[in-house]
C-alpha cells in the first residue's frame, strides 16, 4: 500500500501541495521523491492516489490522479466515553479506537477522574487519530468530542438508544445487537454510586467486564473490541 499522508483541506484530481510537517514526513522520514505515487486523505470518506511532481522538506507538489472510496467503515456507529487516561495510554487508547473504526471519543470528568483535558491535549489526541488513520487506512476521522461532565453526557438525548456503561458488579446482560451504540467507562477508582444510579436513571445498562479492575483504556477497548466484532458479524451474515 501506498504510504498515506493526510491534507486538512478539501482535495479533487489537478494540483496540490503538501507543507510543513507532512511535507518533512514524506522527504526525510519516508525518503521519497519526485515520480513516487502515494495516498491522501482528509477525513472526508475518500483517499486520493498522488503523484509527486517536485520534493522538499516544506513542500512537496503532487498531482491527484484518481479518487477511490474504499469501504472501511462500520455501518454501526459506535461512540466511546471515557476519562483520559495518564501518559502514553492516552495515545495507546486513541489509537486503537481508531483502529476499530470508532466513530467519536467523548473525554468525561467523573468525581474520580485524574486527568482534566485542556485544548493542549484535545489538539494531542486529535493528531493521535490522523496518525493511527495513516497507519490503519480509514478516511474518515474518529470524532474527538470535547469533554463532558457525566452527569451531562450521560443524559444527552442525541445519543443512540442502546447505551452500555461498564462497571465493577454491573449485571445486565451484553445485548446481541447490531444497533448503534454509545459505550461508557469510568476511572480507574471506578464510578460512585450516584454516577451508576444516574445512568440507570437515563437509560443506561450498566454491565460487568470481568472479575479484574481493568484499566481504563483496557476496559474501553474490550468493550470497543464487543460491539466491532458484533457488527462484523452482522455485515458478513
Amino acid at each position: 500500500m501506498a504510504e498515506r499522508f493526510y491534507l486538512n483541506c478539501p482535495l479533487a484530481v489537478g494540483p496540490v501541495q503538501i507543507r510543513d510537517p507532512e511535507a518533512r514526513h514524506l522527504t526525510v522520514v519516508c525518503r521519497l521523491r519526485a515520480g513516487d505515487q502515494v495516498c491522501l486523505f482528509n477525513g472526508d470518506g475518500n483517499q486520493y492516489l498522488a503523484r509527486i511532481h517536485a520534493s522538499g522538506r516544506k513542500c512537496v507538489d503532487l498531482e491527484v490522479l484518481a479518487v477511490e472510496t474504499p469501504a472501511r467503515e462500520l455501518r454501526t456507529n459506535i461512540h466511546v466515553a471515557a476519562p483520559v487516561p495518564k501518559g502514553d495510554r492516552a495515545q495507546f487508547l486513541i489509537e486503537k479506537l481508531t483502529e476499530l473504526g470508532v466513530a467519536s471519543f467523548a473525554p468525561l470528568n467523573t468525581q474520580r477522574s485524574v486527568v482534566k483535558p485542556g485544548e493542549g491535549k484535545i489538539e494531542k489526541l486529535e493528531r493521535y487519530v490522523i496518525e493511527a488513520s495513516k497507519q490503519c487506512g480509514r478516511n474518515v476521522l474518529l470524532r474527538i468530542e470535547p469533554p463532558a461532565e457525566w452527569t451531562t453526557y450521560c443524559r444527552r438525548v442525541d445519543l443512540p438508544a442502546m447505551r452500555l456503561v461498564a462497571h465493577p458488579g454491573g449485571t445486565d446482560p451484553l445485548p446481541r445487537t447490531v444497533e448503534d451504540m454509545a459505550l461508557a467507562v469510568g476511572p480507574e477508582g471506578g464510578f460512585i454510586g450516584e454516577e451508576v444510579t444516574l445512568a440507570r436513571e437515563s437509560g443506561w445498562r450498566v454491565v460487568n467486564l470481568g472479575p479484574t479492575t481493568l484499566r481504563i483504556e483496557t476496559a474501553a477497548i474490550l468493550l470497543a473490541s464487543w460491539a466491532v466484532r458484533n457488527a462484523l458479524d452482522s455485515q458478513s451474515s
